[in-house]
């Protein structure tokens, strides 16, 4: 599963790194060229000439948080439909063609966002623009495929998150954490809404985003931009915009005035805690250090092997056998910053909450020590080098900012606004939004496992991949 969340911001540290704070400063994400199509079509081109490979990736902004009541699961549903053909492409000729000439593609759903990408080498741009530009606008959407692939859709739901007590659990926190906010539902959607799914459903769907005035194209790789421009207005220009496209306003969250509690009874091995705080993201702050803040005090809590949860609670009090701490500040709206873990054996979920509670209260009372801020920061800095190493990370952080409507820009300052983050600003991230207030408890209950029907527990992401 490829999770688009938190480029930069949360992502999982570099065990073993020599960058410090000194080191020089990350290349910047720069974006060559950004060109308007005359349909509406965003061309973002970022030059890369170290291997003779280009990513194409098309992104489309619509997700799950774009649906509504009765429909949650369409957006997921569509990006199925995507491979089933063309007039001119039949379904699975796409896949085909794209592997017939040494690429590889795929496709995920996220709350934000649906993108498609290949990967192929430089002078076969061509075929992934003639191919996306095709499906595009020209989907065939034949019902006998869609009868197959919602029952495959259908299944994945029961396999990733029936079947998954802590994506179940997951599903529940949101649920509850949410109220008015379409982060209430899951991006896979709730299982009755994807049963009444009809074609004709995903047919509107697909004629009301799908369009180039809706999406944008990101090329990372050894290209020239000209060229690629020239190959843009080749396939996709002479594609018609949808006209009124409406953007769907911001639903916001109402302050949450007490905590919430929930308590999950399925089959499980073992008990889980999920714990979320309501928290503003780039795109909602209205105070621009403060995501910075909650980037620097998720990686304090539990960033790494020397992080707080694991030093304290898994090796010191042995109260806690596995930790997390997710926080996504490139989120389009308010978002949750998510404390997790599982008891250690012989300790109860409640030990383990008492133990996560007290951390979170130590975070707001006193603050972080210079050597330990300076540790976190350079782990930061280091981890964003080495992910400008990957031609396919560099554009999916241009893709994920740009679909959220964030200035991509803000991928290149991230390094600056991580080093300018200090402790009294961590410790007043921490007094305004951990508290208790704002808080949702989701725990799991396990319950009996049936030997006939075995139950996944591993571990839980957002996205779906097709």
């Amino acid at each position: 599963m490829l999770c688009a969340a938190a480029l930069g911001f949360g992502a999982a540290y570099a065990e073993d790194t020599h960058a410090t704070l000194s080191s020089p400063a990350v290349q910047p994400l720069v974006v060559n060229h950004e060109f308007s199509l005359e349909n509406g079509l965003k061309l973002l081109v970022k030059e890369d000439h170290r291997a003779p490979v280009v990513v194409s990736q098309v992104w489309y902004r619509v997700g799950s948080g774009y649906e509504n009541t009765g429909i949650t699961g369409i957006s997921h549903m569509l990006e199925h439909m995507m491979f089933k053909g063309t007039p001119l492409h039949p379904s699975g000729e796409l896949s085909h063609i794209i592997a017939a000439n040494g690429g590889s593609e795929n496709a995920f759903t996220a709350r934000d966002y649906t993108a498609y990408f290949q990967s192929m080498e430089n002078t076969r741009l061509g075929i992934s623009f003639a191919l996306e530009a095709d499906r595009m606008r020209n989907l065939s959407m034949p019902s006998e495929e869609f009868v197959k692939e919602h029952e495959v859709v259908m299944e994945e739901r029961r396999l990733r998150t029936d079947d998954n007590p802590r994506a179940l659990l997951q599903e529940q926190l949101l649920a509850t954490a949410f109220v008015n906010s379409p982060y209430h539902w899951s991006v896979i959607g709730w299982m009755g809404d994807i049963e009444r799914l009809t074609v004709d459903d995903v047919r509107g769907w697909y004629h009301r985003w799908y369009a180039p005035n809706n999406a944008t194209v990101v090329v990372v790789g050894d290209v020239h931009p000209e060229e690629v421009l020239k190959l843009a207005k080749q396939y996709f220009e002479p594609l018609p915009p949808t006209q009124g496209l409406s953007i769907p306003k911001d639903a916001p969250e109402p302050a949450q005035r007490g905590e919430r509690r929930v308590t999950l009874k399925a089959p499980a091995r073992l008990p889980f805690l999920v714990m979320g705080y309501h928290v503003p993201v780039l795109r909602s702050t209205t105070i621009p250090w403060e995501p910075y803040a909650l980037d620097v005090l998720a990686q304090l809590l539990d960033g790494d092997a020397s992080a707080r949860f694991t030093r304290e609670l898994v090796r010191g009090q042995e109260v806690a056998a596995s930790t997390d701490v997710s926080y996504d500040a490139a989120a389009r709206l308010q978002d949750l910053f998510t404390l997790s873990g599982t008891p250690a054996q012989g300790k109860s979920i409640q030990a383990l909450e008492t133990a996560l509670r007290e951390q979170v209260r130590h975070m707001r009372e006193e603050p972080v020590s210079a050597a330990e801020l300076e540790r976190v920061k350079t782990r930061a800095v280091a981890d964003n080098v080495y992910q400008r190493d990957s031609v396919f990370y560099q554009a999916m952080q241009i893709g994920v900012f740009d679909s959220v409507r964030l200035d991509w820009h803000l991928a290149d300052t991230y390094v600056d606004h991580i080093r300018a983050v200090t402790a009294e600003q961590v410790q007043a991230v921490a007094r305004q939004y951990l508290l208790d207030d704002n808080l949702t408890v989701a725990i799991l209950d396990p319950q009996p496992i049936d030997p006939h029907h075995p139950v996944a527990e591993g571990a839980v992401g957002g996205d779906h991949v097709r």
